[in-house]
């Protein structure tokens, strides 16, 4: 079970291709956005893909759980508001608690930041996405991965963003981290 967790950046309009992308390496996928994020997603449309309701918030106390236990986690895009959150344990999110959680039971994961040049320039950006990986997140950031772009360019680099290196890279964390368990 691969989560795939949506921000709220424009990349997350075109979030059905890693979903396909997913499905088509073996992962059964459940999408979860952030509350901000939820605006970006074709809900419908994901729900319908991946056979899953897609979550943005905490589910009321006794409640089930709609979706299945994940076995792996790549959140993409991830914004700068959520890598911060996340170094810094902030679970005010469902979003954030699963990521959280995730480095806690040790699954595999992968994080492809969105962001802008002034935004990647602030030094709690940089020093949390150094403290990530040395968590074991896998995060795929920097101008090899997707050039940096100006405040208010998104949009012109949704072409570019990285959506099938995300899934080669949860595929290869999974299969060091817990290769009996999850290959696909």
């Amino acid at each position: 079970m691969l989560y795939v967790i949506a921000c709220a950046a424009p990349p997350t309009a075109d979030v059905a291709r890693l979903v396909s992308l997913g499905q088509e390496h073996g992962w059964d996928v459940c999408v979860l956005t952030t509350p901000s994020g939820r605006r970006f997603a074709g809900i419908t449309a994901l729900e319908d893909l991946t056979g899953h309701p897609v979550r943005s918030e905490y589910k009321n106390p006794g409640e089930p759980d709609v979706l299945p236990a994940a076995d792996a986690v790549i959140v993409a895009p991830a914004t700068v508001n959520t890598i911060n959150k996340w170094a810094a344990g902030i679970c005010d999110t469902l979003a954030l608690g699963i990521l959280v959680e995730a480095i806690g039971l040790g699954l595999p994961m992968v994080a492809v930041p969105s962001t802008n040049r002034a935004h990647a320039a602030h030094p709690a950006f940089t020093e949390n996405i150094a403290k990530l990986r040395s968590w074991g997140v896998h995060v795929l950031f920097g101008p090899d991965i997707l050039p940096e772009r100006d405040p208010g360019a998104g949009d012109s680099y949704l072409p570019l963003f990285p959506w099938q290196k995300a899934v080669e890279a949860i595929d290869a964390e999974a299969a060091v981290t817990r290769p009996e368990e999850l290959m696909p």
